[in-house]
């Protein structure tokens, strides 16, 4: 006895709803992957070193194209680059731990852990120096106007000096070349930001490295590799309060070539 057309389609309805529905949720899947790949990631900010910008826990969007076909950070540009070697304590490399959150951060609809964040002040063959007469950071002889997106500090755009914890007033002054395929990079909050002058090894310890593997690449990894880098910060979008798409201030375009 055969089973006549609208009973045959009757039964297999649900099947077929199933089917596509795994299809579509496969296709959708390839597609985050592909855009996370190649596009755009979610990230979150995981500390106050870039504030007043971006603050702990702001969504941030990150685009790739712009690096794309040998393209390279500009200084002034906002990365998030990989950790370049124990930058990162542990709470702050940690990945995402609920299962869900896991499998969203596989496709790039979650942030992640084990990133960075900071803002690009000296690219290849760049001097970076703290500070000039006025506390600015000068980059090839270049003094940086930062005033409308660093955090506000009195009297030095660098790391400040301290006594047992307490801020003197003066710059902590340094100088840096960066080496060839690397970049300089600092937090918009100075006084609060482990980044690359934070691990710039002082005068004697650079003679040392001269004699010293370990010590040479100790120093060396006050710079971080453009390898490393992820992409570009182009937006916050969360919380929606704070939504704003982000610019490369102009003060770095008068910046001179190395």
């Amino acid at each position: 006895m055969s089973i006549d057309a609208p009973e045959k389609a009757k039964r297999n309805g649900p099947v077929r709803v199933v089917v596509e529905t795994v299809v579509l949720i496969v296709v959708a899947v390839v597609l985050a992957l592909i855009v996370k790949t190649f596009f755009v990631q979610a990230f979150y900010i995981p500390s106050i070193s870039m504030e007043p910008g971006l603050k702990i826990n702001d969504r941030i969007l990150v685009e790739k194209p712009s690096y794309w076909m040998n393209g390279q950070p500009r200084r002034g540009d906002v990365i998030v680059f990989k950790d370049p070697g124990h930058w990162l304590d542990a709470d702050a490399d940690a990945p995402p731990t609920g299962g869900v959150g896991r499998v969203l951060a596989k496709v790039g609809l979650y942030p992640t852990g084990g990133h960075l964040v900071k803002r690009v002040i000296g690219i290849a063959g760049d001097t970076v120096h703290c500070c000039d007469s006025q506390g600015r950071i000068v980059v090839n002889g270049q003094p940086l106007n930062e005033d409308s997106f660093i955090a506000h500090q009195s009297g030095c755009d660098g790391p400040m000096e301290q006594d047992e914890g307490t801020y003197q007033g003066g710059c902590r002054g340094w100088t840096a070349k960066v080496p060839p395929g690397r970049l300089f990079v600092m937090g918009d909050n100075r006084d609060d930001s482990a980044d690359s002058s934070y691990h710039l090894c002082s005068p004697p310890e650079l003679k040392r490295a001269r004699s010293d593997p370990a010590l040479e690449r100790r120093c060396d990894n006050a710079f971080v590799p453009t390898s490393l880098v992820v992409g570009k910060v182009v937006a916050l979008v969360w919380p929606a309060s704070h939504f704003r798409i982000l610019h490369r201030p102009a003060t770095f375009d008068h910046v001179p070539n190395a």
